[in-house]
């Protein structure tokens, strides 16, 4: 009988997968030229950010010197020192009121979506294509249209100078809950079915096997939502009249102002303010990228 010898057997599969991986190393024209548009595109995005990083510690001559510096000539921290001591400008408040709104609206997104999404995606009833088509048609109507309406709704219920106007109104997300579906419709049917027979309730079902599943969808979502809050600008500048429950963006607008001859603060300012933004955006990467695809039952 013919017998194999394994360790030439093994020798040749490891040589195989050896050359099968410096292949796949090998840089081609076409993927030359496409890591050069990527390097190219990443130095565009992150120069002006890196540039209002460094002049936040640099001197107001400094920035106004001509030709100008990108790396600071004489480093100091004594702009963001005057900006946090200012009285005029509590950041601890604004901070607390944008982090109210922003972290308010993820959960209540997140959980909204998810839900009409496993509704969407996973039961059969009357409408549901309508409905459905209904929500997709919310994304294709510019927020400038329902703005007027929505404001009047909020005077209506005394919500106005309150961050349950801002709130409230976000707790529904159309891409949320179109996002959603998507992910939910991988799920196998016969999986909740199988819970279903064991005598699980659809709340369980929902919590225990659904939500599970959709961990990067979750955290994609719930990183936009924050962004979106935390940077908005123009609902929260009609709704928010008052000084003390502003949100950040609007506070560093009037800051900007206050002070336009004084870029440094201004830089400095700023980067206070996207900075909790940034680090959101660096812990959850991860995930982010993986809810780039649709994901599968995990093992």
């Amino acid at each position: 009988m013919y017998q194999i010898d394994q360790p030439q057997a093994l020798a040749e599969i490891t040589s195989a997968n050896r050359v099968q991986r410096q292949s796949r190393r090998r840089l081609t024209p076409p993927m030359l030229l496409i890591y050069l548009i990527l390097i190219v595109g990443a130095f565009l995005t992150v120069v002006p950010f890196l540039f209002t990083f460094l002049s936040s510690f640099k001197t107001l001559d400094e920035i106004r010197q001509v030709p100008p510096t990108f790396l600071p000539q004489n480093f100091t921290t004594e702009n963001y020192e005057t900006v946090l001591n200012d009285p005029d400008l509590p950041l601890l408040l604004f901070y607390r009121n944008s982090v109210i709104v922003a972290v308010s609206n993820v959960v209540l997104v997140l959980f909204t979506s998810a839900l009409f999404g496993y509704i969407f995606a996973k039961f059969r009833f009357w409408g549901k294509r309508l409905l459905f088509g209904y929500i997709l048609l919310q994304l294709m109507i510019p927020f400038q249209v329902t703005m007027i309406p929505a404001y009047l709704i909020l005077a209506r219920l005394n919500l106005l100078n309150n961050l349950l106007g801002l709130i409230v109104p976000s707790g529904i997300n159309a891409f949320g809950i179109f996002l959603m579906r998507q992910y939910m419709s991988v799920i196998p049917d016969e999986l909740l079915d199988s819970a279903r027979v064991d005598g699980a309730s659809e709340w369980r079902i929902f919590f225990q096997i659904a939500i599970p599943q959709l961990g990067p969808a979750l955290a994609t979502l719930g990183i936009l939502i924050f962004m979106f809050s935390w940077n908005a600008y123009l609902w929260p500048l009609i709704v928010l009249t008052e000084q003390n429950i502003r949100t950040l963006p609007i506070i560093l607008t009037w800051y900007t102002n206050q002070h336009a001859n004084q870029l440094n603060l201004s830089m400095a300012a700023s980067v206070l303010v996207v900075m909790p933004v940034l680090l959101v955006f660096l812990v959850m990467q991860r995930w982010i990228i993986q809810g780039i695809t649709l994901t599968g039952i995990k093992g």
